[in-house]
């Protein structure tokens, strides 16, 4: 990450893993053996105890030229709820009109080496992992053993299982912890009673760091 301003830094492993486990869709970016910038979009799994850092557990489709790069290093991108804060939600405004508008916003961004996964148990193991942990809430929750074990067998057969050990983890919550107290409630006070996507979701993140967190 270029620019990563104290005030909002975050180096807390556990809200990281927090944010990428509510948010599992990454974007992996890395170079290919030309050189050339990649850019894929997939679900990780993450397993906090796997490695020094935790590992990362995905697929990609046998058809995705991702997994002909695997060796190289790349980071995941991960995007938490993020909306636009209006100048107006800042009491400072009625004071001296010194403001102006931003975008609050939670990413995560995670470093390391994509690894193949190609023995078949362990293919399967990941996409058991991955249904799992997105059915927990169904009221009534798809395994794969639902499936016709012939129709199952020829998904793992068009698929390719990858890891990513992570190597480092940054942290950007951009969550007004540079304001007055006054003015973060203000903003959290107008992204509740905003209709725009991620709006309560950044309240709620704002109200999980008071001002100047991670400094």
């Amino acid at each position: 990450m270029s620019y990563l301003p104290k005030a909002f830094e975050v180096q807390d492993a556990a809200q990281m893993q927090r944010l990428v486990t509510a948010h599992p869709l990454a974007t992996w970016v890395q170079t290919d053996a030309d050189g050339a910038l990649q850019v894929h979009h997939l679900p990780l799994w993450l397993d906090p105890q796997r490695g020094p850092r935790g590992t990362f557990f995905g697929h990609v489709a046998r058809a995705n030229p991702l997994w002909r790069s695997a060796g190289r290093p790349g980071v995941a991108v991960f995007h938490g709820p993020q909306a636009y804060v209006s100048p107006s939600w800042y009491p400072a405004k009625q004071v001296h009109g010194k403001v102006v508008p931003t975008w609050n916003y939670a990413v995560v961004h995670a470093h390391g080496a994509l690894r193949l996964v190609t023995e078949p148990a362990a293919v399967r193991d990941i996409l058991r992992r991955l249904t799992d942990s997105q059915e927990a809430d169904q009221a009534r929750p798809w395994r794969l053993a639902d499936a016709p074990a012939d129709y199952l067998e020829g998904q793992l057969g068009a698929i390719v299982g990858i890891e990513i050990e992570i190597d480092r983890w940054v942290g950007k919550f951009k969550l007004s912890q540079n304001r007055s107290e006054a003015d973060r409630q203000g903003v959290v006070a107008g992204l509740l009673a905003s209709r725009a996507p991620g709006a309560r979701g950044v309240a709620e993140e704002m109200v999980c760091w008071p001002q100047e967190a991670g400094t």
